[in-house]
Formats: C-alpha cells, structure tokens, sequence
C-alpha cells in the first residue's frame, strides 16, 4: 500500500517535470518513502508509549536524541513493517529501560558516560555520516557538516546525561545514545544487509 502510493506520487511528478530521469526518480522515491513510511511508525510508537504509560518517556526518547540521529545517520531497515518493529523497540524500550534503571553508584555511571562518548567518537570518526546506497551523501562539505555536528550533538547528549538531576532523562539519554552509535557501525550494517552509500559510489568511481 505504501509503496503504491509513493509510486504514484512519483509518477504524478514525473508528469510535471519530464526532465527527471530515472535515476533521479529512484532518488525522489526514495525520500518520498522514507517521509510517508515515517507517519504510520510514529504514529505506532506514540500508541504504545501510552499504552504502556510511558507516553512522556518516549516522546524524549525520540526527540532527545533526533538531532544525533539527523547528523550520524544509520542503517535502514528493507520493510515498512521491519522499521515499525525496530522504531518501537528502540524507543519505547529505551523509554522502558530508563524508567526502572539505575547505576549503583555515581562513579560506575560517570565510567559508563565516559566509555559511551569515547565509543561514539571513534565510531563517528569511522562512519558519519552512515548513509545508504539509496541516499546517499556525496558532497565533501555535507559530509563534513554532518560529521562535525555528530561529534557535537553526541558530546551534548553525554554532557546533558552527566549533569542533568532528573535520572529518567539521563538514562534516555545515555541508552539512546548508545543505540544510535550502534546503528552507524559497521556491523549493524552487515546485519541488516546495507551499504554505506559513499563507500559504494567510491568503488563506483575506481572501477570508471
């Protein structure tokens, strides 16, 4: 259902502008897909937030750590469905985990801040911006952009979860942080069967 429709608007585009070619198309698409397919998977999340008390808790999850995810990127998931199952997991059970965690003292969560931040610095001088092949981030000055403000946001998000009192905050922090960091590895990405797109337009160009 969805991808009909986001066909059709593409098709409908097309009409407008016959000067898009196919490729461009694809790329049309696929942002088109990725807006529309973002409605029903927000809208599912909410749902449970509230169903299971923590609708504030969620909201957090996801808006706390959006600005990191908008600079790191990540991996995306093959199916409308997979991404539903994915987004609710990650941010209703961030919203969960925060609400019963706690560290059992202050030096044992100051360690783990610190582990998580030192972790996220190496993977986002590693990775960052993780694109995919379907969208891929080309231009060095994006990528450079993206990178810089991911180190940014990543400190932010650790220095908020240091010093902030309120420790449902500071876990969701922390943990969403940390899950966010996982989703631009290299490994997440064997797992789910993606590509960083700027590797691949690389090997593209080598093999010109």
């Amino acid at each position: 259902m969805v991808d009909k429709f986001c066909n059709y608007l593409v098709n409908k585009i097309r009409k407008q502008m016959p000067e898009i070619d196919d490729e461009r198309a694809e790329v049309i698409l696929y942002g088109i897909q990725l807006i529309v397919g973002e409605i029903p998977k927000i809208f599912f999340m909410f749902a449970l937030g509230i169903l299971l008390g923590l609708w504030w808790q969620t909201l957090l999850a996801f808006f706390l750590i959006l600005p990191y995810k908008a600079a790191s990127g990540g991996f995306h998931l093959k199916t409308h469905l997979g991404c539903i199952i994915c987004t609710n997991l990650v941010y209703c059970g961030n919203a969960y985990l925060s609400t019963i965690w706690n560290f059992p003292n202050e030096t044992i969560k100051y360690i783990t801040i610190a582990m998580i931040w030192i972790f996220g610095i190496m993977m986002v001088s590693l990775y960052a911006p993780a694109d995919t092949e379907n969208l891929p981030i080309l231009t060095k000055r994006e990528r450079h952009t993206k990178k810089l403000l991911s180190y940014i946001f990543l400190s932010i998000n650790m220095l908020v979860a240091l010093f902030i009192p309120n420790t449902i905050i500071s876990n969701l922090m922390i943990i969403g942080t940390f899950i966010q960091t996982l989703s631009i590895t290299r490994i997440a990405y064997i797992i789910t069967k993606n590509k960083y797109g700027y590797e691949e337009y690389l090997k593209q160009q080598v093999t010109i």
